[in-house]
């Protein structure tokens, strides 16, 4: 296998509204998109939207809840440390909850909100993270 991931799926109780949440962030739907499929294009790789139920079903596992554990987080890097407290604003704005707000830590400022059906995210800004022209980060 090569090191790489295509698409990122989040199991949602919603389509529609948590395809709206994402566009109110300014994360559009692609128009390859459907009722059942949100494709959101995130600079090469996708983040789908899908019933819970389905992606359940599809891998054969009992659905649950994403925010009955902290188990896994999505992360956004911000490009300037405080562009984490305005991303978390936003977030909440649109109906996202904030878990932790944009704190100081020792490698810079991050916090933590989860999107309308439980989903964890950081927003984080460290000083190493080197981006290229496209906005694809270097490794």
């Amino acid at each position: 296998m090569q090191p790489r991931l295509n698409l990122i799926l989040l199991g949602v109780d919603d389509i529609a509204r948590s395809a709206a949440f994402y566009a109110a962030l300014g994360w559009r739907a692609a128009p390859s998109s459907h009722a059942g499929f949100i494709k959101i294009d995130l600079g090469g790789v996708v983040l789908g939207l899908i019933s819970r139920r389905d992606l359940a079903a599809d891998a054969g596992e009992a659905a649950s809840l994403p925010s009955q554990a902290a188990h896994g987080a999505l992360v956004y890097l911000a490009r300037r440390p405080e562009e984490v407290a305005e991303a978390l604003a936003l977030v909440v704005k649109h109906g996202g909850t904030l878990v932790k707000p944009a704190t100081q830590t020792a490698w810079g400022v991050a916090g933590y909100f989860r999107d309308l059906d439980g989903h964890l995210f950081e927003v984080c800004y460290e000083d190493g993270w080197v981006f290229d022209e496209a906005g694809r980060l270097l490794v």
